[in-house]
């Protein structure tokens, strides 16, 4: 692959020798003994710098969708418009919280008109959230200025690369799910 640009104008560093650790020290390549250390070591590295990336731009986007929004609240919306209703356990097994903590988080949705509940009818003890109208409409327009920064950051990939970066993931993220839940 290419040395990709981040999108802030700074290219991502694509060799061990001239990127930065998790505390901002620069790191030494380490010695490749053809144990794949190196390769993890580099795995690392980089999402490090990914996911660091990854939250400031869910903080961005959170505020993108309403001023008042929480950051970790923009993942349920994303959820919302992606799988309909749910119910809030659900939502809290998929991003990994607490039903306390969910509840607040809803209820702050809630109180910014941007998620509504209603019982469930398949089991009237229980509720179902959904994006409300402005919710919706808010998140829409929020993912599809977000799909297009990809679109300019990425221009000068083929698009295979993109196509393999996404199986890549697809694949990272199904493998920690399942070791997860196993």
């Amino acid at each position: 692959m290419h040395d990709h640009g981040n999108g802030d104008g700074r290219p991502v560093a694509s060799d061990a020798s001239d990127a930065s650790d998790a505390s901002g020290h620069g790191a030494d390549r380490p010695v490749d003994h053809g144990d794949g250390v190196h390769e993890f070591l580099s795995l690392e590295r980089e999402l490090t710098l990914f996911l660091r990336r990854a939250r400031a731009s869910q903080g961005e986007m959170a505020r993108e969708v309403h001023p008042d929004l929480e950051s970790a609240a923009y993942g349920l919306l994303v959820r919302l418009d992606e799988c309909g209703r749910q119910r809030a356990t659900e939502l809290a097994a998929y991003i990994g919280v607490g039903k306390a903590t969910m509840s607040r988080q809803l209820r702050a949705l809630e109180e910014l008109g941007l998620v509504a509940r209603e019982p469930d009818p398949a089991d009237g003890r229980a509720w179902l959230v959904h994006l409300t109208d402005e919710g919706r409409g808010r998140v829409t327009s929020v993912r599809e200025a977000r799909r297009a920064r990809y679109v300019r950051q990425l221009a000068h990939w083929d698009q295979d690369e993109v196509a393999e970066l996404a199986r890549l993931l697809h694949q990272l993220n199904s493998g920690m799910e399942k070791h997860a839940q196993g």
